[in-house]
């Protein structure tokens, strides 16, 4: 696989993620554990990263704050948004994709996944959770109740955004183990009339194929993340060294992330494994996942949505980019059919960016 990766890296044309400093490396708070949407379970895998001597770097990490997305003060009026998160959630990722490509400003305050004292404001203690203000506060909880709450207030003009987020009411139910949790079980519609409905879907099944592909990603290819970028103990090693050299630590509590930390995710990545009955070699349900949506999105498209991607693009790329300058991020690019995709989507997105 190692061989693979670097045959590709050396290949003549080089994508644009490869000419570029890796953005992203999967920390112990990310692959949808501890982060809204789908994941759960995030407190045990930070505690015993923590718990075998972590913690004093995973906090230090953590307190990072990342400088204001937006170019430019928002005009009087508009959607003022800021993001909750940590960098490396897939969830979070989904969030930021969806906001960049509609070229919506925001602000983005990263969360100390231990303490997490920035959202002590919140009785929900997940992230991402989006501040916004169209005239007041509001919070929005939920990776897809964010996202389909956002995309409804842009198309829709009748009703304001905390009528549309009241839509979206959160359930309390109760897990296998006993455990509380909040479901939202319409998080993947958006609340359009008849014919805002048929100005974004001309047919029925444009909206059931997207919504299908979102909760997928959600369901499932988020949950082969931390298995892949843990799967071995040199690949854990390279993720927390990535967060060792962003995080400018010194020594004592580099070396506690790094190596400590490293070795407790490789431990917990083989339990992920097993309660997502994935194959022995985790690289294979990657492939066969990535490969799926390739097949799903077709040969006729550039995109599923057509000529510009639609939410199940963004939610798709947005969960895949957290791997970018890791190994399974290079070996899926060798091993499936996802680049072509993966960089039409690089490219749109960008573009909008420079847009802003």
């Amino acid at each position: 696989m190692a061989a693979a990766g670097r045959a590709w890296r050396a290949a003549a044309l080089l994508p644009p993620w490869r000419l570029r400093a890796p953005r992203r490396a999967y920390g112990p708070a990310a692959g949808g554990v501890g982060g809204g949407g789908g994941g759960g379970g995030g407190r045990l895998l930070l505690g015993a990263a923590f718990a075998l001597g972590g913690g004093a770097g995973l906090y230090l990490a953590a307190r990072h704050r990342l400088r204001e997305h937006s170019a430019a003060e928002l005009p009087a009026g508009s959607l003022q948004l800021t993001l909750y998160q940590y960098k490396t959630c897939p969830f979070c990722s989904k969030v930021r994709a969806f906001l960049d490509y509609h070229g919506l400003p925001y602000e983005i305050v990263e969360v100390n996944p231990i303490m997490r004292k920035e959202i002590k404001f919140s009785s929900y203690r997940k992230v991402p959770i989006l501040l916004a203000n169209a005239g007041s506060p509001l919070q929005l909880n939920d990776s897809s109740v964010i996202i389909s709450a956002i995309k409804t207030y842009l198309i829709s003009k009748r009703n304001s955004l905390e009528e549309i987020v009241s839509f979206y009411p959160p359930m309390k139910t109760v897990t296998e183990q006993g455990k509380e949790v909040f479901e939202y079980g319409n998080k993947y519609w958006l609340m359009l009339d008849e014919k805002e409905t048929k100005r974004v879907y001309p047919v029925k099944e444009v909206r059931v194929e997207e919504m299908k592909w979102r909760k997928w990603a959600d369901d499932w290819l988020v949950h082969l993340i931390s298995p892949n970028v843990y799967r071995t103990p040199r690949e854990a090693l390279a993720s927390f060294d990535y967060i060792v050299r962003e995080g400018k630590f010194g020594t004592v509590e580099g070396f506690f992330a790094k190596y400590l930390g490293a070795v407790a995710m490789f431990f917990i990545s083989k339990r992920l494994k097993k309660r997502h009955h994935l194959q022995d070699n985790v690289r294979e349900d990657l492939y066969e996942a990535v490969n799926e949506w390739v097949k799903a999105v077709g040969k006729h498209r550039l995109f599923m949505g057509g000529n510009q991607p639609n939410l199940a693009d963004l939610a798709v790329y947005g969960v895949l980019r957290v791997m970018e300058g890791l190994e399974a991020f290079d070996d899926m690019m060798v091993h499936t059919k996802i680049q072509p995709w993966y960089q039409r989507m690089e490219e749109v997105i960008q573009k909008a960016e420079a847009a802003v």
